[in-house]
């Protein structure tokens, strides 16, 4: 009898809880953003820096209105070479991927630390515009003397 009433209010609550408002909240677009950087020496004193960010929607809804904004290179650092840093779609369909790239050049030796860029959406339930990041990246060794740890490895296993 106790176990027929336990269930019973089980049932109780999760029908409540499938016709609320939360039950709704899975019906949105999810927005996963992956950036990438990779460094290529082009010659003495200029490095590469190739931009790539993937936009995942892996949500149950489509997200229109996508803006993708990367405004975190300093231009006192980075020269534009392909591309811009941002770029938007009329819409990403639930499970769909689009990806953006673009490259600089840089003449200075530093280490910098880009911030995620910025991803707008819009919901049409929704009045105001949704935001996303995508993941960070690692600080960037720009025009670094690779080999400068190697030789502090090596001087250390030397002197013991």
């Amino acid at each position: 009898m106790a176990n027929a009433f336990r269930s019973g209010i089980l049932t109780v609550l999760a029908l409540i809880f499938i016709s609320s408002p939360f039950a709704n909240a899975s019906d949105s677009p999810f927005i996963v953003a992956h950036k990438r950087v990779a460094l290529k020496k082009l010659k003495s004193g200029v490095e590469r820096i190739s931009v790539s960010i993937d936009v995942y929607n892996r949500g149950s809804a489509t997200a229109y209105d996508v803006t993708l904004a990367d405004d975190s290179w300093a231009q006192d650092v980075f020269d534009s070479v392909i591309g811009n840093t941002s770029m938007s779609w009329e819409r990403l369909d639930t499970g769909s991927l689009v990806s953006h790239s673009f490259e600089f050049e840089s003449k200075v030796k530093t280490v910098y630390y880009g911030a995620p860029a910025l991803i707008t959406y819009r919901v049409p339930t929704k009045s105001r515009l949704q935001e996303a990041y995508s993941t960070p990246i690692l600080p960037l060794k720009i025009l670094s003397d690779a080999d400068t740890g190697k030789k502090i490895e090596k001087l250390c296993e030397t002197t013991q």
